[in-house]
């Protein structure tokens, strides 16, 4: 009741270009990692190209089955981390941030598992549904060579969602943009110089992705201190090897249906979306020209891909910081956080209109000389780019959601919104009203619009002191003081008792 009643403090100017401040100073390096994630990918294509059409033709196919069957897959998996970790930092508890972490590449790596064994039998599965003989070869070629890449995901997209969760996003940044640097060189080598062809490819890009994973563990290591969350759980009791999987006692049975409560409405969520533009490529290959639509898709795809870049990094930061203003026990600053959010979403929207208009036919020809093909993506570039208009906020709401600990609400959202209204309408334009790629264009449009308007409305209406009482019961702690005495107690049992003055609150501020 004391909650309801207190009246909202509106922020001042100062409080927002701070906040604005944190919210840039995490988010910017997350779009340049995804914009440098984006080169490595035009890379592996420019290389099968390379190679010839079959090879082009079959890593098309092998790349978009992997998305669909294996990487979004572990994305979103690894996405349940996010509200345990951000929120267990806000509020201090970092023997829950480091059991998490272990829990979910554990969860990851049993995921792969099952991934890996549709992976090796991709080419009797194609074969089934009557796909090229050729390149079923070729792409089934490069999934099994891939499977690697499995591991190295599961165990990075934990890694840097933990560094995301404590502000610490540079290091992402330089990390990634190393092992990218290396990647092309790597790439040739083994794709053209050893001669491996699509092989190679497959392999320069789990040694590219462990390469990653091999610096981010070099800087957790280097940097580590004892007040950080890897660290401290262990100056209280050894750790089973290799983690404290086990779930014999009630307490932790109930620990792991929570991470899975959140990991399953997350992977749902990326997935239904990520899903939504292969359906779309599928249907695009009824059209009455599909050679115009399907080549039209290519470019739309790498266009919203890279748009995307933004939205992601908007999306991940505003989790982070709504997470950890509700387990500090900071409902306005989180309320703050995510209209500060928005307001970047808004913009970042605007740009990516303006650009898919006004520079709609230079960028198409970045891809294709065909006329046909440049005609079509010049009708339907500023179609995506009324779709960026919602996809931005829609896609910033969703981060909002996961840092507040309900990514169900998003995967029940984005089910509706792209299977529910989205599909119907492009298979009416489509093929009812014979709009052909152009009305599958529009129901991507509906999809997205019914997706911003309803997220938008759940975010609005978010009562932000209920959401910190809740961030209490999920994390333990709600107090800076709480967990700090606890950190000093841990610290003197360790040390018989011995008080070390390095563990003070300010220093536990280096690490978030």
């Amino acid at each position: 009741m004391v909650a309801a009643e207190k009246p909202q403090k509106h922020p001042t100017m100062q409080e927002v270009v701070e906040e604005l401040k944190r919210m840039t100073g995490i988010g910017f390096p997350l779009a340049a990692t995804s914009l440098v994630s984006y080169l490595k990918n035009m890379v592996l294509v420019v290389c099968m190209g390379r190679l010839g059409s079959l090879e082009l033709a079959g890593g098309a196919l092998a790349i978009g089955f992997t998305n669909i069957t294996g990487y979004s897959v572990l994305s979103g998996l690894a996405m349940g981390m996010e509200p345990l970790c951000s929120q267990a930092i806000g509020s201090r508890n970092f023997s829950i941030v480091t059991l998490t972490l272990q829990r979910t590449i554990l969860m990851l790596l049993l995921a792969s598992f099952s991934i890996g064994l549709i992976w090796m039998n991709l080419e009797p599965l194609m074969l089934i549904l009557h796909q090229n003989p050729e390149i079923t070869r070729v792409a089934s070629l490069y999934c099994r060579f891939a499977i690697p890449d499995l591991i190295a995901n599961s165990l990075l997209h934990p890694l840097r969602i933990y560094l995301r969760s404590k502000g610490t996003t540079w290091p992402l940044m330089w990390c990634n943009l190393l092992a990218i640097l290396l990647h092309i060189p790597i790439t040739i080598y083994l794709a053209f110089t050893l001669g491996l062809g699509v092989r190679g490819i497959a392999i320069s890009t789990f040694v590219t992705n462990f390469n990653t994973l091999l610096f981010l563990i070099c800087y957790i290591f280097y940097t580590r201190t004892p007040e950080d969350p890897l660290y401290m759980p262990m100056l209280s009791q050894p750790l089973p090897f290799p983690f404290p999987f086990t779930t014999s006692t009630s307490s932790q049975r109930e620990e792991w249906a929570t991470l899975l409560g959140f990991a399953v409405p997350s992977c749902l969520a990326v997935c239904l979306e990520w899903w939504w533009y292969e359906f779309m490529t599928i249907l695009a290959g009824y059209l009455q020209n599909p050679r115009v639509a399907l080549a039209t898709s290519a470019i739309v795809i790498q266009t919203t891909s890279l748009m995307y870049s933004l939205p992601t990094a908007l999306s991940a930061s505003v989790s982070t910081r709504v997470g950890n203003e509700l387990g500090a026990n900071r409902p306005d600053r989180a309320r703050l956080a995510t209209m500060v959010a928005i307001g970047l979403a808004l913009l970042s929207s605007l740009v990516g209109l303006l650009w898919t208009t006004l520079g709609r036919e230079p960028w198409g020809r970045v891809f294709t000389k065909d006329n046909e093909v440049l005609e079509l993506t010049m009708t339907v570039l500023p179609i995506i780019g009324l779709c960026e208009l919602a996809n931005c906020p829609q896609t910033t709401s969703c981060g909002i959601l996961r840092g507040s600990a309900r990514p169900g609400i998003g995967a029940g959202i984005n089910f509706y919104s792209f299977y529910l209204v989205g599909a119907p309408v492009a298979i009416v334009l489509a093929f009812v009203w014979k709009l052909g790629f152009v009305g599958l264009c529009y129901g991507l449009l509906a999809a997205q619009i019914a997706c911003a308007v309803s997220i938008l409305a759940v975010v609005f209406n978010t009562d932000w002191e209920r959401e910190s009482l809740k961030a209490k019961d999920l994390v333990g702690k709600t107090s800076i003081s709480d967990a700090s005495s606890l950190a000093d107690q841990t610290v003197k049992q360790e040390e018989g008792g011995t008080d070390l003055g390095f563990l003070k609150e300010k220093e536990f501020e280096k690490c978030c």
